[in-house]
């Protein structure tokens, strides 16, 4: 019977950095290519994955939207993209100008135009760590963490739930859920409402 039974599995609530912390650890990252990347993973709500693999052709200037395809469960999914971001994306890109890539790889004698991959999500992730230690900030926090922050810091300024589950690209609603315990400004809100409703009580 003890070979069948197993634990249930522990869910833990993801780290959220605050948007100052954000800035803090971005402002760290000293190389533009890591730098860029990491902002728009961030402004995005990408997976690294997600956000290393952007190609010229997922950017619709058009409509400010980047095309993310075959994210986690093979899903495509549009994703709003801010002007500054836009700008950057731009202005980083014409230092390779590579037909393909956004983020290409860097070739030997470091030019990346002819680049046949983009760049590692493991360079991303060192670029990260080197950050969050210059930073100061001491939270546990990952690559991962700007995504879970973004859709925090959404949620935040009113997003409606559903919206920000469609752009994640969550398949349940319960997943992006958990991040309604993270909003402290909602909680202090909420707060704020039970106190004026309790002083009109006898």
């Amino acid at each position: 019977m003890f070979e069948l039974i197993r634990p249930k599995k522990e869910k833990k609530v993801p780290v959220v950095l605050s948007e100052e912390e954000v800035r803090q650890i971005l402002n760290c990252v000293r190389r533009p290519h890591y730098r860029v990347c990491l902002s728009t993973i961030y402004a995005c709500g990408l997976r690294i994955s997600e956000g290393t693999n952007l190609q010229v052709g997922d950017i619709d200037s058009a409509r400010m939207q980047i095309h993310v395809h075959l994210g986690k469960g093979n899903k495509d999914r549009y994703v709003p993209l801010p002007t500054q971001t836009l700008k950057q994306l731009r202005c980083f890109w014409a230092t390779h100008r590579h037909p393909v890539w956004l983020f290409p790889a860097r070739t030997r004698g470091g030019v990346r135009f002819k680049a046949m991959t983009p760049m590692s999500t493991e360079g991303v992730s060192e670029a990260f760590k080197a950050a969050l230690a210059e930073s100061g900030v001491t939270k546990a926090a990952t690559v991962h963490t700007l995504r879970h922050s973004w859709g925090t810091h959404l949620l935040e300024a009113g997003v409606h739930l559903r919206l920000i589950q469609t752009w994640l690209g969550h398949s349940s609603p319960k997943t992006t859920a958990i991040y309604t315990h993270l909003t402290w400004k909602a909680e202090e809100i909420a707060l704020t409402t039970i106190n004026e409703l309790m002083e009109e009580m006898p």
